[in-house]
């Protein structure tokens, strides 16, 4: 393991225009002040390449990377939430749930979804994820709406 020693050169005019290399980086100086302190990190001899190094990733043979896991979401297939009629609840408080339980979900949209699922019987809230459709069904269930989940590939 290496040792990092932070330090000081000053540079002279002689050295003023050149490269100072000190930890496997360069720099150079231009300027009007010929005795400039400039911050370096010099190493400890030894093998390897110096302190910016990173150590490689490893991934054991039965876990996922974090992009194979980001892939594997995006590749996930949709679920759609569903509202159901029911004749227990008023409408300005399906109108409340839905804004409080849906990310994003504003006024005019969540007005709309209520009065399709009222004229209808059923209306869909959002397509997203399995497990984010699981998440929001038992919100909408938890205020007392009736909702479910179904697979979306019949057409989104």
């Amino acid at each position: 393991m290496e040792a990092a020693v932070p330090s000081r050169i000053a540079l002279s005019a002689r050295i003023m225009n050149h490269h100072v290399v000190a930890g496997g980086r360069s720099s150079i100086y231009r300027g009007r002040y010929p005795n400039i302190a400039i911050p370096i990190v010099v190493t400890a001899a030894g093998k390897g390449g110096g302190v910016l190094d990173r150590p490689a990733e490893k991934i054991s043979p039965g876990r996922q990377s974090e992009f194979d896991v980001k892939k594997s979401r995006k590749m996930s297939p949709p679920y759609r939430v569903v509202l159901h009629n029911d004749n227990e609840n008023r409408r300005e408080y399906v109108v409340q749930v839905l804004m409080k339980v849906i990310p994003g979900m504003t006024v005019d949209n969540a007005v709309n979804i209520m009065q399709e699922a009222h004229v209808n019987g059923l209306a869909v809230v959002i397509v997203c994820s399995q497990s984010e459709a699981e998440e929001h069904c038992t919100s909408l269930r938890g205020n007392g709406l009736r909702s479910s989940i179904e697979p979306a590939s019949g057409g989104c």
